[in-house]
């Protein structure tokens, strides 16, 4: 396990990601329709910035839907989740120990099918004080069954001041791999800007969607230059968005971008901006699962192809 002093130098990662962004921007200028298929059996990853780890860009939320027993017919139903993310390239499984008993869960789901070293796990610190951060870090690890951890969130930057040097001493002796903050409303945002400028941070999640766009102003182009990764939860406008355009027919474009759902056309709007790492929408339903990491699997768009389009899906 490497610790953080053997990792790149902050200005040598965010170089080298940078130069994937623009690399990634000039290919998307230019996509073809005929990259569907080419591109149709292997699910797109992105580096993450601080050490160019390729993260594949659809994961799963375990909010509400991993909140089961860890035993029956629900349990069986989640393995067959786990399995369709797996199977379509995903690793990444974001949860925290405010989900109820999807830590648990996802610990259980993983030691039973042998999935733990090869899944990409994040979960968050929610709690105020230093010893209650320090012990919900480690109820996680237990309930998780794995360690190292591979991210760890300070959730709405509750205590972040006390909880960040905590996570930085787990990072520095190998508990965890990344260090990161979340939150999910715009109003946090101006709080959520001087963070990411003040601290040196692995990875932020925010809302962004559609029909959510604030975090394009100021938050993604931050993270971008300041070398930090983007988990994106709420793509389809938690939930809204999606269930509004249950009923609509799918426009023609849609075909265009290798989309045959309207949760394909979301998440790839999201995943639109290169500063987009993984997208996460939650999921407790194996067709649904599925259909989300499909999402990954055929060509992204640039901002541009959205111009118009995506006024026309929201309005």
């Amino acid at each position: 396990m490497k610790t953080r002093e053997h990792e790149p130098s902050f200005d040598a990662s965010r170089a080298r990601f940078l130069r994937a962004l623009l690399a990634a921007a000039s290919a998307a200028v230019a996509w073809p329709a005929t990259t569907a298929k080419a591109n149709k059996s292997t699910m797109l990853t992105r580096p993450i910035p601080r050490t160019a780890e390729p993260l594949p860009v659809i994961g799963c939320g375990t909010y509400i839907g991993f909140d089961v027993d860890d035993a029956g017919p629900d349990f069986e139903r989640l393995r067959a989740v786990l399995r369709a993310l797996v199977e379509s390239g995903g690793r990444v499984l974001d949860s925290s120990p405010m989900y109820g008993r999807a830590e648990r869960v996802t610990g259980a789901l993983l030691a039973r099918d042998g999935l733990a070293e090869r899944a990409f796990v994040a979960t968050k610190i929610w709690t105020s004080g230093r010893d209650a951060g320090a012990q919900q870090l480690e109820a996680s690890m237990r309930l998780l069954r794995k360690r190292p951890l591979d991210l760890v969130q300070i959730h709405n930057l509750l205590d972040w001041r006390t909880h960040l040097p905590t996570l930085r001493e787990a990072q520095r002796t190998g508990e965890i791999r990344y260090v990161g903050v979340s939150h999910y409303t715009p109003s946090a945002y101006r709080e959520l800007e001087a963070v990411l400028r003040a601290e040196r941070l692995d990875f932020v999640q925010i809302n962004y969607a559609m029909d959510d766009r604030e975090a394009e102003e100021r938050i993604l182009p931050l993270a971008a230059d300041r070398g930090v990764a983007v988990l994106v939860n709420r793509p389809f406008g938690g939930g809204g968005l999606l269930r509004r355009l249950a009923d609509r027919p799918l426009p023609a474009w849609s075909s265009e971008i290798g989309a045959t759902s309207w949760a394909q056309v979301l998440l790839k709007f999201t995943l639109s901006h290169p500063a987009v790492t993984c997208v996460i929408p939650g999921s407790g339903n194996p067709s649904h699962m599925a259909d989300n990491a499909a999402a990954g699997l055929g060509p992204i768009p640039d901002a541009s192809f959205w111009k118009e389009r995506a006024a026309q899906v929201v309005g």
